[in-house]
């Protein structure tokens, strides 16, 4: 069996002139040497190293000291040390120490009484404790409160111990006696808890003997009595009811550690609603009375976890839930947010939606750091709030559209696209939407922003006002054309050196001027009619209109998308405006606006010229306007909006799988007890199991056994070390659980000799950290031995673990060494399937640093079967959505993420295009913030792509 540990502290390997310092230092009557160098000793024991020689020092020149640090050390160098031989008998030199321990018990000072009774809470060897009863027992009566405590846990340790209950036959007895006189808070807690493990009966008598006054009981105490009443619950289900009556008297407790114990109690011992009730707003009045964070998002916790079994109890309580919002941290709102949302009802909806306007009015107040991103955060909520309810919808739309405008893009674009789907599913709010947009328009500031409302603009503006006004409007934030006109040569020399602004600049005169040296020379003077070059343009967008100041820094893919809103509202215009002139007149002014962003794409004066695909745009538009088909007029007017709608259908319906394919997860096994609710007493324990299934948990953790009952699983995590025609065989069991790896090494001796000191040295690479060092192993000819590693992850990274078995034999007097294979860790343990909003996906993908391109290799040749493939091969979910993989076209580009269990992001995207003779040939990129996820992803890929779909 593995040895108990009651210490841990880390240190490096020492080296061997350590333990001669050490043992100089000791011999010495310098205190404060002692003292380092019992603090070294203590960690060399402690990290794997035997230094026998420094007992009979340790022995000699410690044991007398009186200095309280060396008394306290040495007793951590008594606990540490083997104190039996390999047959379990106690070394004699142990005795030497007994005597030390009988006078330090009767100690005048009483620090060094209590440390020392402390210290034998943590000794298990009967030989040592036996003849110290005598004076432990005494210490019960002490007058110092430090000394009777630990007195009192060390009759609890011995009574515990296999013969304890014959060295302490009457100790629930002189501690029922004790408990009954003793005044202090700890020394009372401590007797009530040796009482309650030793003693039960005695315990539950003591607390109904004292029923009315645990109210007035200290914080420690109680929380031992609640510890107790589950315990009791438990094996006596039956008296549950006056155990409950003491709970709610102690959910008034001044301590809000015991509130919330009491809560936590509560809900684990009863389903009735009053009960889960009471729980509730203990835990809300905890959300609101606690300043510390942790405790907040703690609480949030355990209502998330009343809102899955418990929700239509949780329903009445989602306005003090969303009190919790009047905290600055973001963590906490989101989670806040997060439970209302699944609490939204048709009875509740209305206050819910009220609430989370005001919080957007009060972002308005204070350009606080986190608004922009609280006020992102709120937008979203009363997305899904009018999405579920479209009736609300009314009543938050117009106020949202006031942040359209908002300096915080992602907020704005948030509020865009809430706009941009209410309009098409509520039709009512269709025409005060447009009004409103039309209104508001000259705010936006960001090109992003700008697109989703000129597209709002061209698909529904449906009546002649409305089309005119979208019309009326875009020209407006255009201002006057032309962009920019190319002066007469020789005339423009100076001014396009350092233009101060960028204009349809017309020469009007020549002029002498006076240069700073005295000379004279001729300029040219322009008349300056239009916009800040690009440096100043953020600081214009008000005064100068936003479409045009942001086409002048050089933004063409807006201007393709200004020129299909236009093209757009003109060929609308020509179905509700009987006069043709009036139409000609509007489409020789889009034409005029097109022929001015191509004039401007092409000229020298921006640093970029136009890109193709918005110039081909663009003259798109410029002919459609020229000419106009039936065909084609159906496309712009009727399919782009069909389009739209398949999408808001897509993603209905996926969400709408999503909810069901949750609600079929059946988490009952096939050998599980069935639960027949209607055989239970109405007052039925509900989850209380849930405390046996964290051991369940634990082994399932360690692989003690798989979630199916199945060993298959097991059997394929069983890694070969070392080859069958080694003297010594090894095999391991590999168990990967988040931060993590369990090694189960079989160690086998295949010789007819004892193997001595056999030792397995192990060794890492990569983000991997080995636990504890090694142990020496003595084994038998023929026989096996279990050998556990513990070795810790940091980092979602390729790891790999190796090392050696090294061994002596009563023949061979050098070591042998066995070199085992090596140990990779997949990456795969580590990451899952996550879903990321679209927008988010492209700012990760922008501001991640690390990318690793993988170019595509492999026999597989349909592009969906080959993104399938990856899928699986990689464990990431994919992004785009199925509508958008469909059809034959020869190419295929999809978004894939997954997140870590260190909450590291995993993005790739994969772009593939059939060639002419049936193969793919593409690129998959993978980007993540840190080199380990990017390279180890990259090579997985590498090496699973080649395989069959």
């Amino acid at each position: 069996m593995e040895k108990s540990c009651t210490l841990l502290v880390h240190f490096d390997k020492g080296t061997p002139a350590l333990a001669n310092e050490i043992k100089e230092a000791l011999e010495g009557n310098d205190v404060p040497a002692k003292v380092d160098a019992m603090k070294k000793a203590v960690m060399l024991l402690l990290n794997g190293e035997t230094i026998p020689q420094l007992f009979i020092t340790i022995v000699r020149y410690v044991l007398p000291s009186e200095d309280h640090t060396i008394q306290k050390l040495l007793l951590l160098y008594l606990e540490i040390i083997e104190k039996t031989d390999a047959r379990g008998r106690v070394l004699p030199e142990m005795i030497l120490i007994c005597q030390n321990l009988r006078n330090n018990l009767q100690h005048p000072n009483e620090y060094i009484r209590g440390v020392t009774l402390r210290f034998l809470c943590r000794l298990n060897e009967t030989e040592i404790i036996e003849p110290l009863i005598p004076s432990v027992l005494s210490n019960l009566d002490h007058r110092h409160p430090f000394v009777r405590r630990n007195a009192i846990l060390a009759v609890m340790s011995i009574f515990k111990l296999p013969q304890g209950e014959h060295m302490l036959a009457d100790a629930p007895e002189t501690i029922e006696k004790a408990l009954s006189t003793e005044q202090d808070p700890s020394a009372k807690r401590n007797a009530f808890l040796m009482l309650f493990t030793c003693a039960q009966d005695k315990a539950l008598n003591y607390l109904f003997t004292h029923i009315d006054r645990i109210s007035d009981w200290g914080e420690q105490l109680q929380m031992v009595v609640l510890e107790l009443i589950r315990k009791v619950c438990r094996t006596n289900r039956g008296e549950k009811g006056k155990y409950i009556k003491i709970i709610i008297s102690l959910l008034n407790a001044p301590s809000t550690a015991v509130i919330y114990e009491c809560a936590g109690t509560l809900v684990s011992l009863s389903s009735a609603p009053t009960a889960i009730r009471a729980a509730a707003n203990t835990y809300c009045q905890l959300l609101l009375s606690q300043s510390d964070n942790n405790v907040k998002l703690i609480v949030l916790d355990r209502l998330n976890e009343l809102k899955t079994s418990h929700r239509d109890i949780m329903v009445e309580m989602i306005m003090d839930v969303l009190r919790a919002l009047s905290s600055p941290n973001l963590d906490i709102r989101r989670k806040t947010i997060d439970i209302a949302l699944e609490l939204i009802t048709p009875r509740n909806i209305d206050e819910v939606v009220l609430t989370l306007k005001k919080e957007v009015v009060k972002t308005q107040s204070g350009e606080l750091e986190k608004n922009g991103e609280y006020r992102q955060m709120l937008v979203q909520a009363i997305h899904s709030c009018a999405i579920k309810f479209p009736e609300v919808a009314s009543t938050v739309v117009h106020l949202l559209m006031d942040f359209l405008g908002d300096s915080n893009v992602a907020s704005a674009m948030d509020v865009v696209v809430f706009v941009r789907e209410i309009i098409e599913t509520n039709p009512k709010l269709r025409v005060s939407i447009i009004t409103r947009l039309l209104d508001t328009f000259y705010q936006i500031r960001t090109a992003r922003v700008c697109s989703c409302a000129l597209w709002i603009i061209g698909e529904y503006c449906l009546s002649l006002s409305e089309v005119e006004s979208g019309i009326a409007t875009i020209k407006q934030c255009l201002g006057d054309l032309p962009f920019y006109t190319a002066v007469e040569e020789g005339d423009s020399t100076e001014a396009s050196k350092a233009p101060q602004q960028v204009n349809a600049i017309t020469v009007s005169s020549r002029r002498p001027a006076i240069l700073a040296d005295g000379t004279y020379a001729t300029q040219s003077a322009a008349s300056e009619t239009a916009l800040s070059p690009p440096a100043l343009v953020q600081g214009s967008l008000a005064s100068t209109g936003n479409l045009r100041s942001l086409i002048l820094t050089g933004d063409f893919f807006l201007g393709a998308v200004v020129a299909c809103t236009l093209t757009k509202l003109i060929l609308r215009l020509e179905e509700v405006q009987p006069s043709k002139s009036e139409v000609n007149k509007a489409s020789t002014q889009a034409l005029l606006t097109m022929v001015s962003m191509l004039q401007l794409g092409e000229s020298s004066f921006l640093p970029h010229p136009i890109d193709n695909d918005s110039r081909d745009r663009i003259v798109l538009c410029m002919r459609l306007l020229c000419n106009t088909g039936d065909d084609i007029r159906k496309i712009w007017l009727q399919s782009c909006r069909q389009s739209f709608v398949k999408m808001l259908a897509d993603k209905q319906f996926r969400e709408t799988e999503e909810i069901k394919a949750k609600a079929q997860i059946s988490h009952a096994q096939p050998d599980d007890l069935i639960d027949f609710y209607h055989l239970k007493s109405r007052k039925g324990m509900s989850q209380l199991e849930l405390e046996d299934e964290v051991q369940d948990d634990l082994k399932r953790a360690t692989g003690e056994f798989t979630k199916d009952g199945d060993d298959a699983n097991k059997l394929n995590r069983i890694l070969q070390l070392t080859g069958f025609s080694d003297p010594v065989y090894a095999e391991a069991y590999v168990t990967v659980h988040h931060y993590d790896i369990v090694l189960d090494v079989t160690v086998i001796n295949r010789t007819k000799e004892t193997l001595q000191n056999l030792c397995l040295e192990l060794a890492t690479m990569g983000d991997l950290k080995l636990v504890e060092r090694p142990q020496n192993y003595t084994l038998a000819p023929e026989s096996s031995k279990q050998i556990r590693a513990n070795i810790k992850v940091s980092s979602t990274e390729t790891g790999v673990i190796f090392g050696n078995i090294v061994y002596e034999t009563s023949n061979v007097m050098e070591r042998t060494v066995v070199v085992l294979n090596d140990i990779h860790i997949d990456i795969m343990d580590y990451i899952s399937p996550a879903f990321c909003a679209d927008v988010a996906f492209r700012t990760m993908w922008a501001e991640f640093e690390w990318e690793n391109k993988v170019a595509v290799n492999t026999v597989i040749q349909d592009e969906k079967d080959f993104l399938n493939h990856i899928i699986k091969s990689t464990n990431m979910k994919c992004l785009t959505p199925l509508s958008a993989l469909e059809g034959e076209c020869g190419f295929l580009a999809a978004n894939l993420y997954a997140k870590s269990v260190f909450g590291e992001d995993a993005l790739v995207n994969v772009s593939i295009e059939k060639q002419a003779d049936g193969k793919l040939s593409g690129y998959i990129r993978i980007r993540s913030k840190t080199q380990g996820i990017a390279l180890s992803l990259g090579d997985k890929i590498t090496l699973k792509q080649k395989g069959g779909a």
